[in-house]
């Protein structure tokens, strides 16, 4: 059974959230301060964490770097404020999906599967493929199917779809690409992934016009379509 931790000071919030996710056959643990999560986090198997912002003492962006240096588990934020720098900042700090409060608990429910879908997908050690809307990655044999064909990609392309599929829905800043696929430091030189970017996209879609799968976003860098 998949099993969440709830990181949040709203006590009701949380016994709510636990009290809804269990008729998913989804097991859920909370605490209310972010040290205590960090702990917990180290001391039990979760497969999606849900995060709030504003937490006395370590607050949930804070939370967020912490985790995000020992764990590439899935984070759902929440958030009482109806801003779009929160929302960005906890996308560029590693947050997978983002929701402001007060919600509709439908809503939730929904994303949580989906994230620990997901999740799941990419941590199934005997899953050799992974299989989207009209293309299949294979992990064994580093090639891809497309509607245009079979293609056995170079190490870098292969790497940053990869990359990218891994984390899908969630922003990826040019950075993080670079860093994750190239494995050095980031020297702020777009040309080597845009390039890579382009090669792919042209394997990839029905038409190279169209960004079905990896898009664009806009000053910050590239997504992996959740739609797919």
């Amino acid at each position: 059974m998949n099993r969440i931790l709830i990181i949040d000071d709203d006590r009701e919030l949380c016994a709510l959230i636990k009290q809804s996710v269990i008729q998913e056959d989804i097991e859920a643990d909370y605490c209310h301060l972010g040290a205590e999560g960090l702990t917990k986090l180290k001391e039990n198997e979760y497969q999606l964490i849900i995060l709030d912002v504003m937490m006395p003492g370590m607050d949930g962006f804070e939370t967020l770097e912490k985790i995000r240096k020992e764990s590439d588990i899935p984070i759902l934020m929440l958030t009482s404020k109806n801003d779009n720098i929160s929302k960005v900042n906890g996308l560029r700090s590693g947050a997978d999906d983002y929701l402001t409060k007060p919600f509709n608990m439908d809503e939730l429910i929904a994303r949580i599967i989906s994230l620990i879908r997901r999740y799941t997908r990419f941590n199934q050690t005997s899953e050799q493929k992974l299989k989207y809307d009209g293309l299949t990655i294979d992990l064994n044999e580093r090639t891809i199917t497309t509607n245009n064909g079979i293609f056995e990609l170079p190490p870098k392309e292969f790497g940053l779809l990869l990359y990218c599929a891994k984390n899908q829905g969630k922003i990826l800043t040019k950075k993080q690409i670079y860093e994750a696929v190239w494995g050095e430091e980031y020297v702020y030189d777009d040309s080597n992934i845009m390039a890579i970017v382009s090669r792919l996209r042209k394997k990839l879609e029905d038409n190279s016009d169209s960004h079905k799968f990896i898009q664009t976003v806009k000053g910050i860098g590239y997504r992996f379509s959740k739609e797919v």
